[in-house]
């Protein structure tokens, strides 16, 4: 390759071609003004100050060995300047990073000017050009500045380049062979520092705006692992959180409904115990047999929750074909309560299944808390052909400045998981109504079916 100023001429002895820059059509540049990079820190800066020297030593190198060697030889009284040209095109490579254009600028115009007066170092220089033409496209934080700058650039070079081959063809010096033909020795010889100079300025802003967008994509890459990270410690507070709430509801609804009924027993036993022994005896017995059931059931959700494998939503192993034992229990402790199953009976989901055991032992024990001695109780399951429906209605006193409290939130819950409805409050003629419906087609049931 050669300089701009050093095309061959006839009768220029002693003189061996050497390299030269051109330019190039400038090729298009990512858009990215709403990104940037990171600042420069003190060791992006050393490493840069680190290269700037080494450079600067290479080129000094350069020139002494090239006027030894006579591949180059400089002007007389230019080797002053050769000196002055390597630090030009070198040293303001340590500060490549924090100011591209400007460094560029300097680094391609004092190579320009230093080629023109034949008083440049042609290696290293131009390594040093290449490294600061392709920190403009990698490191520049304005792309339209940075796509400006280096069209600049390459327009100089071009312009450059033309004047080189119009001058070093209209002024032949010598041998006239070099010039003769329509595809002479010389037009062939720029040609191919045209070639050259093409795929070096386009290698340069190509491979500046690839280093750009994968820093750009890397960037992207750690913004969103961070984005999936919180989104991860985000899951798992839900994930507790939910947890919590799974279990705060089955100990409420296995401790609450055993321990309600065990304490009203043994309050039973505590009043006949003295005029109707054995009367006091059974109620003990009924007692002990709700701590056993309490106990059992416990049991069954703490080896649940320890079991990761197991079904989260099915802690129980107590489900529709309960309730009528579980009415009769309620009637041995002393709310009447009557049991009804209105329809064919279908196969229900496993969530539906547990949850509604769970929502009519709740409305029972509510009613036995709340409706007064003489409550009773009705309990209703009626199958229709697209859902399943469950009626707890009690007689009794209804307190009216009662707010909902974790048992009613608990059913409430249980009845969304299961992708259904809960309704409840006083009735006009009386007591109070439970009423939860189950759609057997719901979406949540169907994809459990699917699971």
């Amino acid at each position: 390759m050669l300089t701009g100023g050093d095309v061959p001429r006839a009768g220029e002895d002693g003189r061996a071609p050497a390299p030269y820059r051109g330019g190039m059509p400038v090729p298009t540049s990512r858009p990215d003004a709403a990104w940037s990079r990171p600042p420069i820190g003190p060791r992006e800066l050393r490493l840069d100050a680190g290269l700037a020297g080494a450079l600067f030593i290479a080129s000094l190198l350069s020139v002494a060995l090239s006027a030894v060697a006579q591949v180059f030889t400089f002007q007389d009284g230019a080797d002053v300047w050769a000196v002055v040209f390597s630090a030009l095109t070198t040293l303001p490579l340590a500060l490549r990073r924090r100011l591209p254009i400007t460094v560029a600028l300097i680094v391609c115009t004092s190579y320009f000017v230093g080629a023109t007066v034949e008083s440049m170092e042609l290696y290293v220089s131009q390594v040093t050009m290449f490294i600061a033409f392709y920190t403009v496209g990698a490191w520049c934080a304005d792309r339209r500045r940075a796509v400006w700058s280096r069209s600049l650039i390459i327009v100089g070079m071009l312009v450059w380049l033309i004047v080189s081959t119009y001058l070093g063809a209209v002024e032949p010096t010598g041998d006239a062979e070099q010039y003769a033909g329509a595809f002479s020795p010389y037009l062939a010889f720029m040609l191919i520092q045209w070639v050259i100079n093409a795929a070096y300025f386009g290698g340069a802003y190509y491979m500046g705006d690839r280093a750009y967008a994968a820093a750009l994509a890397r960037d992207d890459l750690r913004r969103r692992t961070r984005e999936l990270e919180e989104e991860r410690e985000t899951s798992a507070a839900q994930a507790v959180e939910l947890d919590r709430i799974r279990i705060a509801r089955e100990l409420h609804d296995v401790v609450a409904h055993h321990v309600s009924a065990m304490g009203v027993q043994a309050g039973a036993a505590r009043t006949v115990l003295e005029r109707d022994p054995d009367s006091a005896k059974g109620i003990l017995e009924s007692v002990e047999r709700s701590a056993r059931a309490a106990i059992s059931e416990l049991h069954q959700l703490l080896s649940t929750l320890r079991d990761p494998g197991q079904d989260a939503d099915a802690p129980s192993t107590l489900r529709l074909d309960a309730l009528e034992t579980l009415a009769r229990q309620t009637t041995a402790i002393g709310t009447p309560t009557t049991f009804t199953v209105i329809g064919e009976p279908i196969d229900v989901p496993e969530v539906a299944n547990v949850n509604l055991y769970r929502i009519a032992q709740e409305a029972l024990t509510n009613a036995r808390r709340h409706g007064g001695p003489d409550v009773s109780a009705d309990v209703r399951l009626r199958y229709t052909p697209d859902a399943v429906e469950l009626e707890i209605a009690n007689s009794g006193r209804v307190r009216a400045s009662a707010r909902p409290g974790v048992g009613q939130l608990g059913m409430r819950e249980r009845a969304t998981a299961s992708g259904g409805s809960l309704e409840f409050g006083p009735r006009e003629r009386g007591g109070y109504l439970v009423r939860v419906r189950i759609p057997l087609r719901s979406e949540a049931l169907v994809g459990e079916a699917v699971s």
